[in-house]
Order: structure tokens, then C-alpha cells, then sequence
């Protein structure tokens, strides 16, 4: 008798251990999100910066429990700024890393370069700042979270003519870039569109040391503004030369300035220069305030524009999982272009019918030596 009801015992402990263990939840995997961007080279402070804002909205996506009980693995690749090194890392992100969605890249040379990767692999792609229209053309997993160059374009030229009251402005164009080009092409079209004069156009290539002489002949033609739709890493420079030739006429730019290295090169030469951007670090609402201190904390720094428009990348790819319910490439790209009314750090956005971004335009001062916001426009 004791044996069998020994006997019995072992097979129900039996029974209530199998049954324990089959209520044990399997370990689950990480949902992988591929970042590609300039993490060295000139471009550096772009890619970086996004960098930054892309893992702390991981972290505090991950620390809420993740997406469909699953955390979120963030797998970067550095393409130094170059075209074919984004090919690359995207293929890369792609075909090894399995990614179900990319974020990248900055710069509109790399975006154009590695979104038909990603079209073709039917993987959802988000640039942080890739302005340039011709990106999300590339297909229909292709967005963004910034405004495109015609949208900052039209900001920018309405503002230089209705707030700033300008009638005549110079430009100095970058011309083996995207970006710089088709900027100045929006800029010059609506700006003359709105009563204003282009009094000439010169232009340089990105790297280049020495302006002195396009900035000795747009001083000539006595422009009332200087438009350089150019990146942070020339501007300080094009600046001083342009004081030191006796040029006070104030410079405008697109959020390619945005960086605190623009002032750290320029000094004093930036002062009374406007440029357009995806946010202002003063803004007062809860969630720009706690990202700004979230990342002053962990980097010892505000946060530049970059680090927003990463940050609100990852979220919307997070929220558009969360629809989904799956990791499903197409489901995701579904929820992606669903995106209504997101409350993000760079504004409310509302993902227009061609993937880009419909949110108002951050115009930013920069005086004695600070970056000052000069108010929104609205194209």
C-alpha cells in the first residue's frame, strides 16, 4: 500500500513539474532595427547625434516592456558618409542582420544610394533628415520624419521675405550636393515667386578651404542676404570669410547647419544667421523637455535635431509594430504610412500620402554666440 501511494506521489509531482515547465515562457528574440549613418568622417555629428536619439527611445521602449513582448535590438552600421558604404551597410543590415526595419540615413547622397536596397527587400525605411524630395520616390517603403527640401524651402523664403522683409539675397550653392542643390532650386523659385531678387549665384564643393572668391563677387552685386543651403562643416568657415571681406549682410541656411559646431568654427562670423530645423531645444512641452534631459544626462550636451528626428524614427517604428501585431515587413510599412497626429519631440506628424512628413518649420537665430528660436512657419 505505502509503495503505490509512494508511487503515486512521484507521478503527480511528476505531472505538476511538466505542467510548471510548460507554463515557463520561452526565451523570446529580439526584434532587430538596423541604423546606418556617418558615425566617423566629416558628416560624424549627423550620424552620431541620431545615433544617440535612436537608442534612448529603445531603451525607454525596452524598459516599458517592448513591442509585442519583445525588446528592441538596435544593430548600427558606420558608412563614413559615403554613398557606396551606405549601399552597403544597408545590404548588409539587410541580408546577415535580417533587420525588419532601417532607420538612415542623414544625408540625402546616402538616403538615395541605399533606399533602393531597401525597396527591394521590401524593408521599411525612415530617414531621420534626408530632405532631398527624390528619396522617398525610390518606392513605397521608403518615409521620413523631416520636412523635404521644397517644404523647408518655401519656409525658408517665406520667412526671409515676410518676417525678415528681404528683397534681394545672393546664394552660394554646393553643387556636388543633393541636398545643397535642391534647396537652392525651391529657395530661388519661391523666393522670386514671393517679389524677391536673386542677385547671383556662385558656388563651391563641400571640404573646400578657400570662398574669398565667390564671396569678393557676391559682395559686388550687393545682396541684402546670403542664402547657403550647405552643411555645418563649411559654414563656420564661408562665415568668417565673408565678415573678414566686409560682408554684415545676414547668411540663411536649411537644417544642414544644425550642429553647435557651426558656432564652435565660426564664432562671432555666425552671429545675425537664420536657418531652418526639426526642433528647438527650448520648447516647453513635456516630451521635448524630458528628451533634452535624458540626453544632456547621458551626454553631457543638448541634444541637435538629429538626435529628435532619430528619436521619433524608432518611436513610429515601435507604434507601427505595436499595430501590426507581428514583425511583419509589409504590416509594419502599412502602420508606417498610417501614421496620424504622433506627437513627437520634432512636432506633430502626419504621415502625407507620398511618405513624408506633414509638421511645421522651427526657424532658429543664431546671436552672440547662441541659437535662439525666431518662430514657426507653416508652408
Amino acid at each position: 500500500m505505502r509503495k503505490l501511494l509512494m508511487a503515486g506521489l512521484v507521478v503527480i509531482f511528476a505531472a505538476c513539474q511538466a505542467d510548471r515547465e510548460s507554463q515557463t515562457p520561452e526565451p523570446v528574440a529580439e526584434i532587430p532595427i538596423g541604423l546606418y549613418g556617418a558615425l566617423s568622417g566629416s558628416e560624424a555629428a549627423f550620424g552620431t547625434s541620431t545615433l544617440q536619439g535612436v537608442r534612448l527611445a529603445a531603451e525607454e521602449i525596452n524598459a516599458a516592456g517592448g513591442v509585442l513582448g519583445r525588446k528592441i535590438k538596435v544593430i548600427a552600421e558606420d558608412d563614413q558618409g559615403k554613398a557606396d558604404e551606405a549601399a552597403s551597410a544597408v545590404t548588409k543590415l539587410v541580408t546577415s542582420d535580417n533587420v525588419i526595419a532601417i532607420i538612415g540615413e542623414n544625408s540625402s547622397n546616402q538616403s538615395l544610394a541605399a533606399a533602393p536596397i531597401a525597396q527591394a527587400a521590401g524593408v521599411p525605411m525612415i530617414s531621420p533628415s534626408s530632405t532631398n524630395p527624390a528619396v522617398t520616390q525610390k518606392g513605397e517603403y521608403i518615409f521620413r520624419v523631416c520636412f523635404t527640401d521644397p517644404y523647408q524651402g518655401k519656409a525658408l523664403a517665406a520667412f526671409a521675405r515676410d518676417q525678415l522683409k528681404l528683397k534681394s539675397a545672393a546664394m552660394l550653392v554646393d553643387r556636388r550636393n543633393d541636398y545643397s542643390v535642391g534647396l537652392a532650386n525651391v529657395f530661388r523659385a519661391e523666393f522670386t515667386s514671393r517679389g524677391g531678387k536673386i542677385t547671383g549665384e556662385q558656388s563651391y564643393s563641400g571640404g573646400d578651404s578657400e570662398y574669398r572668391p565667390q564671396l569678393t563677387t557676391i559682395r559686388g552685386q550687393k545682396p541684402e542676404a546670403l542664402f547657403i543651403p550647405g552643411f555645418y562643416t563649411d559654414v563656420g568657415q564661408i562665415a568668417i570669410q565673408a565678415r573678414d571681406l566686409g560682408l554684415t549682410l545676414p547668411m540663411i541656411g536649411g537644417d544642414g547647419w544644425d550642429s553647435p559646431t557651426v558656432i564652435e568654427i565660426g564664432g562671432k562670423s555666425v552671429d545675425n544667421s537664420y536657418f531652418s530645423d526639426h526642433y528647438f531645444v527650448g520648447d516647453e512641452r513635456p516630451i521635448v523637455q524630458q528628451f533634452v534631459s535624458a540626453i544632456r544626462k547621458r551626454h553631457g550636451k543638448n541634444p541637435e535635431a538629429t538626435a529628435a528626428l532619430g528619436y521619433d524614427a524608432m518611436k513610429i517604428i515601435a507604434a507601427a509594430i505595436q499595430r501590426a501585431g507581428s514583425v511583419d515587413r509589409k504590416a509594419i510599412r502599412d502602420q508606417i504610412a498610417a501614421t496620424r497626429d504622433y506627437q513627437g519631440v520634432s512636432g506633430t506628424i502626419t504621415m502625407g500620402p507620398e511618405r513624408d512628413p506633414i509638421k511645421p518649420v522651427a526657424m532658429i537665430r543664431i546671436a552672440e554666440g547662441k541659437m535662439q528660436f525666431a518662430g514657426w512657419v507653416n508652408p
